[in-house]
């Protein structure tokens, strides 16, 4: 049976991203970086066989060091998979090479040993300057899209919802006459103009959602407005068929413009139950009701998230956090704690008392605050909710909560 991966949550993406981003400003210095892609289905055998072989080649390399480095890196990718009996189950991604710190001589062997966020189906070595870093982008990169239109007689609005990110692509009017108080055959004709302009507006709306949705991967359309308009325009197939297939609900909104686009996200959120903007939206609005119900249980900000960090139940922390903190280490209980660091102060207490036993802590190693609470908070087996700026909850977190809360038992 192959080895469970653990449930993957916004923090392992989180930190998967940033080291990708990392990963792609390292560079050798000839061909010696090794990227090793490995499938569920791969015996860890024939991965080991492969990479002899490798070896082998690569004393032909003409370049003592690059020889070196290549040959030191497939060795410690062997090393590596022996703690392995088989892939994990959504396979395994190896990066590894020597990284250059300076001058010739400074170079570092790093090693980065991935088990990926969704089944990988590509088996790959490759030895190069550079980290073969697109097939772990590609499982990263949203695959959840949602087209999004807003629309009534006068205007329509169109809009891609990405994971947490909106995109508003284009808005359109229709030039439709306003009321026309004019009686009798004036008032019947001036109704049939209107009805006609109507038709034709359906029609270009369709032809824009052709435009804009016709080549994307959607799970669905949603379709928004006040009143009736958006049922006309939805049962006349004024979109072409493969779209018309994808509508998967109508909701009513009281704007047409990119107000109504996010008050359509608001109202849909029984539509768009696997949507990454949706659920942080729940977990920003849980936290806001537990507060106002009971403020005791809610911890606000860093200092107090971290001298509450043993009552965590669920800790909410901003992306875009930039706080670091001073981990000191207890040297009779072995306990952890964080001391928060001043913007550019990288310098804390040498000692302090331990908040557990009473013994002596001593100052370690800088961490960021991200990092740091959300390894304490999962190690004691409770959640970690990252929040990005690109939502207006995330925005809120970030601005009024100092990009750090939680919830608490």
């Amino acid at each position: 049976m192959p080895v469970q991966a653990a449930e993957y949550d916004s923090y392992d993406e989180y930190r998967l991203r940033k080291l990708v981003s990392e990963l792609e400003d390292k560079e050798g210095r000839g061909t010696e970086l090794i990227s090793l892609y490995i499938p569920p289905k791969r015996a860890i055998s024939e991965v080991a066989r492969d990479l002899r072989e490798e070896a082998s080649t690569a004393s032909n390399i003409k370049s003592k060091s690059t020889r070196k480095n290549v040959t030191d890196a497939i060795e410690s990718i062997l090393q590596k998979l022996k703690l392995f009996r088989e892939p994990p189950e959504n396979g395994l991604v190896i990066f590894c090479g020597a990284i250059p710190h300076g001058g010739p001589g400074t170079e570092r062997m790093e090693i980065h040993v991935l088990e990926p966020p969704k089944p990988i189906n590509v088996y790959l070595y490759r030895c190069d300057a550079r980290f073969v870093l697109e097939p772990i982008k590609d499982l990263l990169s949203e695959k959840e899209v949602y087209g999004l239109i807003v629309m009534d007689r006068a205007e329509a609005t169109f809009a891609l919802l990405h994971g947490r990110n909106i995109e508003i692509l284009h808005n359109i009017t229709s030039g439709i006459p306003g009321k026309h108080h004019a009686g009798g055959q004036s008032a019947r004709r001036f109704q049939r103009i209107i009805e006609q302009v109507a038709h034709e507006f359906y029609v270009r709306i369709g032809e824009y959602a052709n435009k804009y949705f016709l080549d994307k991967q959607l799970k669905g359309i949603i379709i928004g407005g006040p009143g009736p308009n958006k049922n006309e325009f939805a049962e006349g197939n004024f979109m072409h068929y493969s779209l018309q297939e994808k509508i998967i609900g109508l909701v009513d909104t009281g704007y047409t413009s990119d107000e109504g686009v996010r008050e359509l996200i608001n109202r849909a959120e029984d539509l768009l139950q696997q949507s990454k903007l949706v659920h942080e939206k729940k977990v920003f609005n849980t936290l806001m009701e537990t507060m106002v119900k009971d403020p005791s249980h809610v911890a606000i900000g860093p200092r107090e998230v971290l001298e509450k960090i043993d009552k965590i139940k669920t800790l909410v922390v901003s992306e875009e956090s930039k706080d670091s903190v001073a981990v000191f280490t207890c040297k009779a209980c072995g306990k952890k704690s964080g001391e928060l660091l001043s913007e550019g102060n990288t310098v804390a207490a040498k000692t302090k008392k331990c908040p557990y036993c009473g013994g002596v802590m001593m100052n370690g190693p800088i961490e960021p605050l991200v990092s740091f609470l959300a390894d304490a908070v999962r190690e004691r087996k409770r959640t970690v909710e990252l929040l990005s700026t690109k939502t207006e909850e995330g925005e809120q977190l970030k601005n009024s909560f100092l990009g750090c809360a939680a919830m608490l038992d």
